[in-house]
Parts: structure tokens; C-alpha cells; sequence
């Protein structure tokens, strides 16, 4: 028994059905990733990325860098408040030692010596390795930055992450005609970007002196 076209489309979303769907999903997920650092934005990103790269509406990967960017800068803002809110009151927050937890001694004293010698500019590389934004925004926490300074600083980091995360899903539709499978491969890279930083320094670490 074969399906009418009738029953198909009422079956498959249309694209315009998916945007209304898929935009202000992405903005939850990342501004979630945002304030809770193990959700995996930028394979979120990615993904996004190539669902828009196949489809034919225009402007859909402008719009998916714009939701991107701004749930990034939305809930970077957000959590560094409440990290302040924490380093005023005696007894801290949990968002505070959630912040701590995620920043180990040697890559908070890392950042902080960073953060001294070259200022915002750390903040747009912090977004950019796996594992370097939340060290940095301690690090800003501790010098005591206000929030309109750190968000000068995040903004360009943000817009700089969702063009990065958005090329690697653009690179893996482009190499598939289905877009499921374009999905899985930036996926894969965006894994493999993840995972080089500590490889290397793990290989580092086990050279012969």
C-alpha cells in the first residue's frame, strides 16, 4: 500500500515547521549548555548547521549563527551574574562552586596569568578551546570584573564560537547529500576538535625528559 503525497507531507514536517521548532530549541539548549558546562553546545551548533545547510529557505544559517550566538552571550552574562552574586555572599551559591568544580588549579592559575597579560582578548580563545571558558570566567570573577566589562569581552568570544562550531557543521553537510549523514560527520569532527587539545597535552606530558 503506497502513501498519497498528501499523507507524506502530513507525516514530514515542512521546513517552515521545523524553523518554528528548531530555533527556539537551539536557543534553550545552548543557553542550558550555557549555565550547565556538560551539554555539548557546539556539536548543537553543528548539527543545526547542517540541517539549515540543506534546506531551502534563505537565510537559515544566518539564523542559526544569530540564535546561536545569542543564547551563547545570553547564558555566558547569565551564569557570570550568579557567579558574582556567589563572590559577594559569605556562605557562595552553588553556581559558584559549580564554576569552581569545573576549574582546576592549574588551568585557573593559567588563565589568571593570561587574563593579566593580554585582558579580553583571552575571553574570545577561552570560548574557542574545549574546557577554557570556565577557568577564564573564574579567572575574571576573581580579578573582580564587573559584568558590563565581561560582556564586552564575551560578546566577540561568542560570535567567533557559533562562526567556528557553524563552519564545522557547514564543512560536514557538504560532504553528504542526506542530511542525516552530514549530522553524524560533524558530529565526528566536532568530537575530534574536542578531544585534540587534551590529547596533546597528554602527549606532551609523556615525553621522555
Amino acid at each position: 500500500m503506497t502513501l498519497s503525497a498528501t499523507a507524506v507531507t502530513t507525516v514530514i514536517p515542512t521546513e517552515a515547521t521545523q524553523q518554528a521548532l528548531g530555533y527556539p530549541s537551539l536557543f534553550l539548549l545552548v543557553l542550558i549548555g550555557a549555565l550547565v558546562p556538560v551539554v555539548p553546545t557546539g556539536a548543537l551548533v553543528s548539527t543545526a548547521a547542517v540541517v539549515a545547510f540543506h534546506q531551502k529557505a534563505p537565510f537559515s544559517l544566518l539564523l542559526v549563527f544569530v540564535t546561536a550566538s545569542l543564547a551563547a552571550f545570553c547564558g555566558d552574562a547569565a551564569l557570570y551574574w550568579l557567579g558574582r552574586r556567589g563572590m559577594r555572599s559569605k556562605n557562595g551559591s552553588r553556581w559558584l562552586e559549580a564554576i569552581r568544580s569545573r576549574a582546576p588549579e592549574e588551568r585557573l592559575a593559567q588563565a589568571q596569568g593570561k587574563l593579566a597579560d593580554h585582558g579580553t582578548t583571552v575571553l574570545v580563545l577561552s570560548r574557542l578551546v574545549p574546557a577554557g571558558r570556565i577557568p577564564v570566567m573564574l579567572a575574571c570573577l576573581m580579578a573582580k570584573w564587573p559584568l558590563r566589562r565581561f560582556s564586552r569581552g564575551n560578546l566577540p568570544a561568542c560570535l567567533a564560537w557559533a562562526v567556528t562550531y557553524q563552519l564545522i557543521g557547514i564543512l560536514g553537510g557538504s560532504l553528504f547529500p542526506e542530511p542525516w549523514e552530514g549530522v553524524v560527520a560533524a558530529i565526528a569532527l566536532t568530537v575530534v576538535v574536542g578531544a585534540a587539545p587534551s590529547l596533546w597535552r597528554r602527549l606532551r606530558g609523556t615525553r621522555p625528559a
